[in-house]
């Protein structure tokens, strides 16, 4: 009976310890085991894929120079659409199957949210290049983020429109479902009050529209003289051309999900874009010999030229990198501790991180000439 006794404990501490087992990932020995999310096909896919190309650039440049830690980086991105379930089952398969050691993602705000939720619980280290809600480094200590805010950016377009603009009134045009756009609009329209401008419009709409005439002509009858569109590319170029039909004039502003809005407009309309601003993330038009060779070998690589969301997700896989370095282990509670140490010379200029995981950086007003950007001035606000 003893006998019996003593095997069903033993049963017991075997089924517990591969149980607990289950419960972390499988750390590679050989290799630095790096996951990654991103929207690689869906409506956002162009900001996925940059990151995604970007990053690959970045972690083979490490590779031939030796690595980290004296180990090959093997980097792993699951597409997850765009969508919030299927970044969270994207995310475990990262950390049950492939056993990553930090996750690089994602890439807007809704998955990251959703991702940092369950990250936090894992503890696993995590920086996102561009999910840009403020709520989201606020799931765990282990969330760190590349991007500026919303609300940063809705408070540095409204001081420029003031300020450089001298704009006396604007209207708002917002996606009423997306905390992208909800987040840099609302910081915009209570920024714009404190220094003395009328917001004459805000006008909202259900995420997927494609027809704007409604509001568009509201705002037309207001005649602002700045209009900010804090959405993403696609409906941006929707927007601006419906508006240039209906003979709007008020300059245009945006963030930085305008990243790439050039390619989605046709040559007859690329006008729309001659008067209008955004808050770009670094500055493409540098004469830093890192910036302009990264340019270089994106274009060759991928023939196309990079967008914003390429150089962050660049810049991210470095700060990880070097953290992981320092951290001389993959154990997250260090990489967590470095990371929170970054002070990073990047494409996007020297990054350190606040209390709150968010980077500290200039951001640079950018316009276009035809269908390229051109950067006016590096811009910041307190």
């Amino acid at each position: 009976m003893k006998k019996l006794r003593i095997i069903s404990m033993l049963s017991v501490a075997v089924l517990l310890t591969s149980v607990l087992a289950g419960c972390k990932p499988k750390v590679s020995e050989d290799k630095i085991k790096i996951g990654g999310l991103a929207p690689l096909t869906g409506n956002v896919a162009l900001y996925g894929q940059a990151v995604y190309n970007a990053a690959r650039i970045a972690i083979e440049e490490i590779n031939e120079k030796g690595g980290i830690l004296g180990k090959q980086i093997e980097y792993k991105c699951l597409d997850e659409k765009g969508d919030s379930q299927e970044a969270v089952n994207a995310y475990n398969q990262l950390f049950d199957d492939f056993g990553m050691v930090a996750l690089i993602g994602d890439v807007t705000s809704k998955p990251t949210k959703a991702v940092a939720q369950k990250a936090q619980k894992d503890n696993m280290p995590m920086i996102t290049p561009s999910g840009s809600e403020e709520s989201i480094t606020n799931e765990g200590s282990n969330v760190f983020r590349t991007c500026f805010i919303d609300p940063y950016q809705g408070k540095l377009m409204a001081n420029y429109a003031s300020k450089e603009l001298n704009a006396k009134s604007a209207a708002i045009l917002f996606d009423t479902g997306d905390p992208y756009s909800t987040g840099i609009a609302d910081a915009f329209d209570a920024v714009a009050k404190e220094l003395g401008m009328t917001i004459t419009n805000k006008e909202g709409y259900t995420s997927g529209s494609t027809d704007f005439k409604t509001q568009l002509t509201k705002i037309k009858s207001s005649n602002p003289d700045v209009l900010l569109l804090p959405v993403y590319y696609n409906d941006v170029a929707l927007i601006a051309v419906q508006a240039k039909q209906l003979g709007i004039t008020a300059k245009l502003l945006g963030g930085d999900g305008w990243a790439g809005v050039q390619d989605k407009i046709d040559e007859k309309n690329i006008d729309v874009l001659a008067n209008a601003y955004f808050c770009n993330q670094y500055d493409p038009t540098s004469t830093d010999s890192n910036v302009q060779n990264f340019l270089k070998k994106y274009k060759e690589r991928y023939n196309v030229d990079p967008i914003m969301f390429a150089v962050l997700g660049y810049d991210t896989v470095y700060i990880l990198a070097e953290a992981i370095e320092r951290a001389g282990s993959t154990d997250p509670d260090k990489i967590i501790a470095e990371l929170k140490k970054t002070d990073y010379d990047g494409l996007t200029g020297k990054t350190i991180f606040n209390e709150k995981r968010n980077p500290v950086r200039l951001a640079y007003i950018t316009t276009y000439e035809g269908n390229k950007e051109k950067v006016i001035k590096s811009y910041s606000v307190d």
